[in-house]
């Protein structure tokens, strides 16, 4: 363990005021960005989506289904405007891990979104069907270093109460079902112990992902919209033929979700 001045403290821990403001602004760095670039001034869709994996993506590249956002200065990723099921939005592929998902997010904000929604890979913890299937994260175990800077250090980061009982009941109907629970945050997808994973499932976890404690800390901090779901794909890789996600692995059915998310987001008293 890594310790300051022999006195045992965890640096991670230590120099945290998170009420104070940060010098390092995601807006100045979109400012030079977009200079640098040579980019026009404008927003992005107020719906945004972090698709990890990357297979939303692909799919929709695939049929000539997205198209660059003009607005997007992002040193890091390009953004992709898409239309479906008479909802517009803004997918960034690829941000995986907490650290890149908040830095993603924390533009995305900056940039005009008003609605981040995440759909993440997910293993399987404890069994709640067939995989694949979705889960609606209502709160994740921090098991990752990001969501320290954002809120004091806790178990869990929750998503905001009155957002996710709006959404679950906008997917009340959805099919497939959405099952909601907590997931397990971690940044060491290959430092999945046994004894790791009894913790998790000891906390009541469904699944383990990589973002999501990360993004609720900083949707609580910013006071942002936020929501996280798992798509459970595999059981960890520990039998062959894991990690199968449907059709067009699994894009189609994740942008029937986003989409279902986005009206219900909408329906706000």
């Amino acid at each position: 363990m890594a310790i300051v001045n022999g006195n045992g403290r965890i640096p991670l821990l230590d120099a945290k005021d998170h009420a104070a403001p940060s010098v390092f602004q995601p807006a100045n760095l979109l400012r030079e960005a977009r200079r640098q670039k040579n980019l026009p001034t404008g927003q992005v869709p107020e719906v945004c989506v972090l698709d990890p994996d990357g297979d939303i993506l692909r799919a929709l590249h695939a049929t000539d289904g997205a198209r660059r956002d003009p607005f997007w200065a992002c040193y890091h990723t390009d953004m992709f405007d898409v239309a479906h099921a008479g909802e517009t939005f803004g997918i960034v592929g690829c941000a995986v891990g907490a650290p890149f998902a908040v830095l993603v997010a924390e533009q995305m904000f900056a940039s005009g979104c008003r609605l981040l929604i995440s759909v993440t890979s997910s293993g399987q913890i404890v069994p709640a069907g067939p995989t694949p299937y979705f889960i609606l994260i209502d709160r994740a175990l921090r098991d990752e270093g990001t969501s320290l800077h954002y809120l004091p250090a806790a178990a869990f980061a929750a998503a905001d109460a009155a957002l996710a009982a709006r959404i679950a009941a906008g997917l009340a109907a959805h099919q497939p079902p959405i099952r909601q629970g907590a997931a397990w945050t971690t940044d060491a997808p290959f430092r999945e112990t046994e004894t790791a994973i009894a913790a998790a499932r000891a906390h009541g976890v469904l699944a383990v992902e990589m973002e999501a404690a990360a993004l609720y800390a900083f949707a609580q901090a910013r006071v942002q919209p936020v929501i996280c779901f798992a798509h459970v794909t595999n059981q960890m890789a520990r039998k062959e033929g894991d990690f199968e996600k449907g059709e067009a692995n699994g894009a189609s059915d994740a942008l029937d979700l986003i989409a279902a998310t986005a009206r219900a987001w909408r329906t706000a008293p």
